[in-house]
């Protein structure tokens, strides 16, 4: 339903949710737009876009974020990686959280997170913003409306920006809370305004509980050769590595910008839309992306513009570096219809090496692939955080270390069996510096990375000549058509080579010292790696 009457299939009594104002249930973008207009929560764009900011907040909030410590989660939670909240605070918060929504308006939708069917987690989101709601409805993907009536949620998250936290009585860090409470099956966010939430917290959900099914979770991109859906690649890496860019490649067919599942029938998008950065967003490199932010619905999220003309500054960071729009996949020309995919042909684990040790392009074994996948490496640079004066590394495992739930090495053993069964080449792409460190080195060329990959995605790449390198162990190529052979080489690219040695040096001690962490829960193949 989308005219915001209730039936009996739609209402939040399972939740204990009564005495609201208005809750209107699964309504469309002109309506969401028309709604969000009229409470003032943005401005009308060009394109019919809907430009928002979200005060305070311009980006997750990690050190927020809470599991509820039940039993039936006990043995399973990372729980150094995940900061618990016991049962009776969570009881706590959600009946103040419920009281304090008495008599306000709500948005209602209801959404499948996961494009495989057998696999996916039907999810009601309720929100105090028209524009949240319009926001997940890009984000998730949508039931025909035929399944509406007869919608029943899995999980439901309760987002409520106006709701601030009480530490002591809530057990939480601050007014901000996101409390994810697994036997209750409920999602409960506060004191936030930033809609990155919503979707991360599904991701959450998913990395949960799809490996019980032997389903491997990833914060990767995804897409497949035209008309080849065998022919798919997957793309890990972290924020600021290119993998949205990267994958949105026009002449292959997209399934999805962030997170997917690998199942024993093959790679699933979760989501039905991006969430792309926007800072320097380039109409020539990345055109497809530059045009959905005219596109009607889009959102455009804590970006600078003209108040009169509403024209974007894709250049001014002055609100925040992590501007970004959302938008449908269907926006993007070349997107799957079925956002569903092969098992990957190639897995490529993506890292913006800011050291300028790590080669443009490396073949990693299985056992490699394991290493690089845990330690999630890519590296800060100097500038982008008070007090980072040189390159700084970030390992954050798997790729996603916030949304990582259980420990690492379940999603890390659950990639190298289905790498091994599957046959997937592995390959570590390096999108940052060359001929020297941040500051002193180079960006690694575009056009050199894009031709590495197109080389590794149509298999001319394993007919190439490869070395052993020295510091790491895996196999890089020495000559690829179209890319400079001294970029394949990057001590040759340094100016002093004993200078690249010994920064090559540091870089593999920071490796090792991040992955004892994980000694006795590994392979003994993968702990070899690890001792060099």
């Amino acid at each position: 339903m989308t005219d915001g009457r209730v039936n009996p299939n739609h209402t939040l009594d399972h939740q204990g949710i009564s005495g609201l104002g208005s809750v209107r249930y699964n309504l469309t973008e002109p309506q969401l737009i028309e709604a969000a207009l009229a409470a003032s929560e943005g401005q009308l764009g060009q394109g019919g876009t809907l430009l928002v900011a979200t005060g305070k907040h311009t980006g997750r909030s990690p050190k927020d974020k809470f599991v509820v410590r039940t039993p039936s989660v006990e043995d399973q939670i990372w729980w150094e990686n995940n900061a618990p909240m016991d049962p009776a605070s969570f009881d706590a918060l959600k009946a103040d959280m419920i009281a304090h929504m008495e008599g306000r308006d709500y948005f209602v939708q209801d959404l499948y997170g996961g494009a495989d069917p057998a696999h996916r987690l039907d999810v009601r989101v309720v929100t105090e913003l028209a524009w949240h709601s319009l926001f997940i409805r890009h984000l998730l993907r949508r039931p025909d409306p035929a399944s509406l009536d007869t919608f029943t949620p899995d999980f439901t998250i309760i987002n409520c920006p106006s709701f601030k936290a009480d530490p002591k009585r809530h057990g939480c860090r601050s007014e901000t809370v996101i409390a994810i409470n697994m036997d209750d099956k409920t999602i409960l966010i506060g004191g936030t305004e930033y809609a990155g939430e919503n979707k991360k917290s599904v991701f959450t959900l998913l990395n949960y509980l799809l490996p019980e099914k032997g389903i491997m979770a990833m914060h990767c991109s995804a897409n497949h050769a035209p008309g080849n859906p065998i022919d798919t690649a997957v793309f890990f890496g972290l924020s600021g590595t290119g993998k949205t860019t990267l994958s949105a490649d026009p002449g292959r067919v997209l399934i999805g910008d962030d997170e997917h599942g690998w199942s024993d029938r093959g790679t699933f998008n979760f989501e039905g839309g991006c969430y792309a950065k926007t800072i320097g967003l380039d109409p020539t490199a990345e055109p497809e992306i530059y045009a959905t932010t005219r596109r009607f619905a889009t959102i455009i999220e804590n970006m600078v513009y003209d108040p009169a003309t509403r024209e974007l500054d894709f250049d001014d960071a002055s609100l925040t570096a992590n501007m970004r729009c959302a938008y449908p996949l269907h926006y993007i020309s070349n997107a799957s219809e079925t956002a569903l995919g092969g098992h990957p042909k190639n897995v490529i684990m993506l890292t913006c090496d800011a050291f300028g040790v790590l080669p443009p392009i490396a073949r990693l074994t299985p056992a490699q692939a394991m290493y690089h996948f845990l330690s999630g490496f890519t590296a800060k640079v100097a500038g982008t955080e008070r007090g980072v004066t040189e390159p700084q590394p970030t390992f954050s495992t798997c790729f996603g270390a916030p949304f990582m739930p259980r420990r690492p090495e379940v999603y890390g053993e659950l990639l190298k069996q289905k790498i091994a069964k599957h046959g997937a080449t592995c390959w570590l792409v390096n999108t940052g510096w060359t001929g020297g460190a941040f500051g002193e080195g180079a960006r690694m060329p575009i056009k050199a990375t894009r031709a590495l990959l197109s080389a590794a995605l149509d298999g001319t790449l394993d007919h190439a000549p490869f070395r052993k390198d020295p510091n790491f162990g895996f196999e890089v190529p020495t000559t690829v058509a179209g890319v400079p052979d001294i970029l394949l080489n990057p001590r040759r690219t340094w100016d002093e080579p004993e200078a690249y040695d010994a920064q090559a040096q540091k870089l593999v001690r920071m490796f090792s010292e991040n992955f004892a962490q994980y000694e006795g829960h590994i392979d003994e193949d993968v702990r070899a790696i690890a001792l060099g």
